[in-house]
């Protein structure tokens, strides 16, 4: 047998560790890659604080978790401690053993840990000036002196740990001229949205979390608004890889005509339903990944109030290509196909309609705009079978009404789907499709027309079916009762 000689080759140590600053944590996902820590160390309560002092940010990050011996926070703050390969405790929410050191590290030159077991601390600190200076690998260790001059020490508890970042120089876009109070508010504000939305399902129920930035408690924003009557939960399905399960469970969100204004923007949640709608993946509770359909289907209006939790068990991390930031995951070919069954049992429910004969969606012929259907095309077009259009058209002569039905399928023909589908969108529906009509101008239409004759005092009760005069806000029958009395 031939060896081959070898020799030990580390890495340089300033290039490295610029270089894991750069993996791609945003603010808030290294926010809560922190917490993700705290949450495996049974921690009840976890506080954020932002400080803001002479145009300099610090933030601490404290819980009352089980806390680290000296040589467990050594252990901790050694990059890549772990191995992902590695069987771990089903609760756990890390994976290589790397994400307290590259998220603060994306964020701030200074990384300092206090830990704390029945009041003894111990602390270390990670200082990327000083690494590149000495060009070693050399982790600090505090001493008593350095650790009660720690800003916001005095709330680390009996037990528990204290992450503080410091000169935090990727917060904030280096190109400003100067660090402003909105600026972080701005920030904090994205963080605590972003938190509200990953660790929902921690933040409620017996056992929740609590989580503070700034002693402000954070609320659990649920995608899928379960709590609501009029949220439809779909039937929960099992898909069993080796020995562990994935569970898959479907949600369609409340039409905006079942819910209040103010609930319909808040659940739409970052950039609307349209963004917002598809797959939300869970590890351990956690959300990775959400508003996405894994490019199976495009976003679609037609599914924009679909959003399908799925929970994972972390032994599948590698399978679904858990990366280090824990913000990206992708199912493997077999989860795919039946990610794709379930999708389309959705799309049964919600286009059964379009997909059916061709015919007129209206009611009592009483709309102005009548909706087909066909061989999964779908036109609008004004319904010429409206009681009144249908009147005045009777009046016309043959010439008159090939002229009006020429008009009415001229303004048919440029109905503004492009511009009604963006509206609709980027938009609250009910704001939308909103119709300023007065009872006054309505009772002054049904005059009119009562006036003409197309309107006789036998069918005044039809009008509350048709449009506009199903807008009135009153009763009909009362008003011309009034009125042919008055007239008398």
């Amino acid at each position: 047998m031939i060896f081959i000689k070898s020799i030990q080759l580390l890495p340089k140590a300033s290039s490295l560790i610029e270089s894991l600053r750069d993996i791609g944590y945003s603010f808030e996902s290294a926010i809560a890659d922190i917490i993700d820590n705290s949450i495996t160390a049974n921690a009840k309560n976890i506080k954020i604080y932002f400080d803001f002092y002479s145009k300099k940010l610090s933030i601490a990050i404290i819980d009352d978790g089980t806390g680290m011996t000296g040589n467990e926070l050594i252990e901790a703050m050694r990059p890549g401690n772990k191995n992902p390969l590695d069987d771990r405790d089903k609760n756990d929410l890390g994976r290589f053993g790397l994400g307290l050191k590259t998220a603060s590290f994306s964020q701030c030159r200074k990384l300092t840990v206090v830990s704390s077991i029945n009041l003894n601390k111990s602390a270390t600190q990670w200082d990327l000036d000083f690494v590149a200076q000495t060009e070693d690998w050399s982790l600090q260790i505090l001493n008593d002196e350095d650790i009660n001059n720690i800003y916001k020490i005095d709330l680390l508890n009996n037990n528990g740990t204290l992450v503080l970042w410091e000169d935090a120089d990727r917060i904030i876009d280096n190109t400003l001229l100067s660090l402003t109070e909105d600026i972080i508010y701005e920030k904090i504000s994205i963080v605590q949205k972003h938190l509200e939305l990953v660790f929902h399902r921690y933040l409620k129920g017996k056992k929740k979390i609590n989580i503070f930035i700034n002693d402000e408690q954070l609320k659990s924003f649920d995608p899928f608004h379960s709590i609501h009557p009029a949220t439809q939960e779909l039937s929960e399905e099992t898909i069993q890889i080796a020995n562990s399960k994935i569970f898959i469970k479907p949600y369609i969100l409340p039409h905006y005509s079942k819910i209040s204004v103010q609930d319909y923007d808040y659940y739409a949640g970052e950039g609307g339903y349209l963004k917002n709608q598809g797959f939300y993946v869970y590890r351990n509770k956690r959300l990775l990944v959400s508003g996405t359909w894994f490019r199976i289907i495009a976003q679609s209006e037609m599914y924009k109030l679909a959003r399908i939790q799925i929970d994972l068990p972390n032994s599948l991390d590698d399978l679904w290509k858990i990366d280090v930031k824990k913000s990206n995951a992708f199912p493997p070919s077999i989860i795919r196909e039946r990610l794709k069954k379930i999708i389309e049992k959705i799309a049964g429910t919600s286009t059964r309609v379009y997909r059916a004969r061709g015919h007129k969606s209206s009611i009592y012929n009483s709309a102005f705009w009548e909706r087909h259907s066909a061989r999964g095309k779908i036109n609008y077009s004004i319904n010429k079978e409206h009681p009144f259009i249908k009147q005045f058209n009777e009046k016309l002569s043959d010439e008159q009404q090939n002229e009006f039905n020429s008009i009415l399928q001229l303004v048919g023909n440029f109905f503004p789907k492009d511009s009604l589908y963006s509206d609709l969108g980027t938009n609250n529906p009910k704001e939308v499709n909103k119709i300023s009509i007065s009872d006054i101008e309505l009772e002054e239409m049904a005059i009119m027309l009562y006036n003409k004759g197309m309107l006789s005092i036998d069918n005044i009760e039809e009008l509350k079916y048709i449009e506009p005069f199903n807008k009135y806000t009153k009763e009909w029958n009362e008003f011309f009762t009034k009125y042919i009395n008055r007239e008398i």
